[in-house]
């Protein structure tokens, strides 16, 4: 059907278009992609066996939905993909405020003008990404704003009485009819609000400041509440819950794997960045994990939830910091550094809920621990395991290196160090090289440095080493050489 062809009504008509509701669309729709084996919400990744499966559940039984979780688990992504299961185009009567149905109008304007015009009535076609709409739930949204008032200035300027129904002015809801209508963070909107929606969701008509008006609407409602709102900020109202088909629960990803496929999708990197910058596959794991060790940490509200939007930030604020030292030391291109994850505290501190506890300890604290305990955890998968307690003559795999340190004064790694210098001064422990040869043979040279500093810093979690932090740089140490040197 080509639609620059088809203007009025009649042409519509002997084009052979049939009309059908959102929810009948979107069904259709999502049966051919299933059919033909295609992605019904491209770009979602973690979900395929668990959200999307229902999702498509809720779309083949024509419901409205409400997607329950904590931030940051792409429940707005989701809805607006739906947008891909709507017609590519939708014809409309030319002039109508809520996208009547040329074959079904509903509203005053538009039946009195096929009432007038017959077959010759024009028609206008409307994108699906036009049919999108969105509203963020907030304590000052009034029904006016979302079903439509009476309009004053209207009724003055067409000289009518406040009893003519042309002098409604409609809300955000009825101008959406034919569409995918979303309400973010449904708890915050006030009760009696929520209590407006009732008729809408049940019986798909609405009521203007006392006017008879039935509007048979045609929405596909999509709904999005966070469960903690349910206790902090407000709650949504047993009956409309009630008229909502179905409840999903989304979630975080459950593996570094899926994380890490968001994370580099979701990135805003240009190809200067992506270039510039050598990033070791063992720092985006440790990237992922600390989201993973935040949902863990005593210190932080595991009800609040630890966004995906943390993992995304700091990855670009990692690859912000080693850009930045390669513009200072005149580097065309650079590796990437464990130093460098000092500068994702930013994208972390700014992310996180404490609990008292965490408070007490300090957002940018809890940060560097985070990051230590997601040393601890990939540790075991590139080196032997160093347990807590050993025996007084036990020897372990990094009895050299720890002596290396205890005969030096103390071993710095500035922050503005040229990759030259930087390999350079890594290369110098004798030890570390051996250590790397020894239990990650296959590894790159470019991956190396990157292990190298791993392991100084984990051996500082695991009390083998000690770490101090000066204005550019760190200084590392052995653990008691120091101040048995000084008695």
């Amino acid at each position: 059907m080509k639609i620059e062809n088809i203007n009025t009504l009649g042409e519509l008509k002997k084009s052979g278009y049939k009309s059908r509701g959102i929810k009948e669309e979107l069904r259709a729709n999502l049966i051919e992609k299933i059919k033909k084996n295609e992605p019904t919400f491209p770009g979602i990744h973690g979900y395929e066996d668990s959200v999307i499966p229902e999702m498509e559940r809720a779309i083949l039984s024509r419901h409205n939905i409400n997607l329950l979780g904590l931030r940051g688990q792409a429940k707005t992504r989701l809805a607006r993909l739906m947008v891909n299961l709507l017609d590519e185009y939708m014809p409309v009567i030319q002039g109508s405020e809520i996208n009547d149905d040329p074959l079904n109008p509903i509203s005053r304007y538009a039946t009195e003008l096929v009432k007038e015009k017959g077959d010759e009535t024009p028609i206008s076609w409307v994108h699906r990404e036009k049919r999108f709409f969105e509203k963020l739930a907030t304590p000052d949204v009034t029904v006016a704003d979302l079903i439509g008032d009476v309009d004053p200035i209207k009724a003055a300027n067409l000289k009518l009485s406040y009893a003519d129904d042309r002098v409604i002015h409609f809300g955000m809801i009825p101008r959406a009819n034919r569409s995918i209508f979303v309400i973010n963070e449904l708890p915050d909107l006030q009760a009696r609000i929520q209590v407006a929606l009732f008729n809408i969701l049940q019986e798909g008509d609405i009521q203007i400041r006392g006017f008879k008006l039935r509007l048979p609407l045609d929405l596909q409602f999509v709904f999005t509440a966070n469960p903690e709102d349910y206790t902090n900020r407000g709650s949504i109202v047993t009956p409309l819950k009630d008229r909502i088909g179905s409840q999903i629960l989304t979630h975080y990803p459950d593996s570094i794997k899926i994380a890490k496929t968001i994370t580099a999708q979701e990135a805003k990197l240009d190809k200067r960045q992506s270039e510039l910058v050598h990033v070791p596959e063992l720092a985006k794991d440790l990237l992922e994990q600390i989201s993973f060790e935040a949902r863990e940490s005593e210190f932080i509200d595991e009800k609040s939830g630890i966004s995906a939007r943390l993992s995304i930030t700091a990855y670009e604020n990692l690859l912000s910091t080693a850009e930045r030292r390669s513009l200072k030391s005149g580097d065309d291109k650079t590796l990437l550094r464990f130093g460098d994850f000092l500068g994702v505290v930013p994208s972390i501190t700014g992310k996180v809920e404490l609990v008292y506890e965490g408070e007490e300890e300090g957002a940018a604290s809890v940060a560097l621990q985070l990051i230590g305990d997601s040393v601890k955890t990939l540790f075991p998968q590139y080196f032997p395991k160093i347990e807590k307690l050993q025996k007084p003559d036990e020897t372990t795999p990094y009895d050299d290196l720890v002596e290396w340190f205890f005969e030096q004064s103390g071993f710095e790694l500035p922050d503005d160090l040229s990759d030259a210098e930087y390999k350079e001064k890594l290369d110098s422990v004798e030890p570390l090289n051996e250590l790397i040869k020894k239990y990650q043979p296959e590894i790159s040279e470019k991956d190396s440095y990157f292990l190298k500093e791993f392991l100084l810093w984990a051996l500082v979690e695991y009390k083998k080493l000690s770490k101090h932090r000066f204005a550019t740089g760190v200084q590392f140490k052995d653990l008691y050489g120091s101040y048995i040197s000084d008695l």
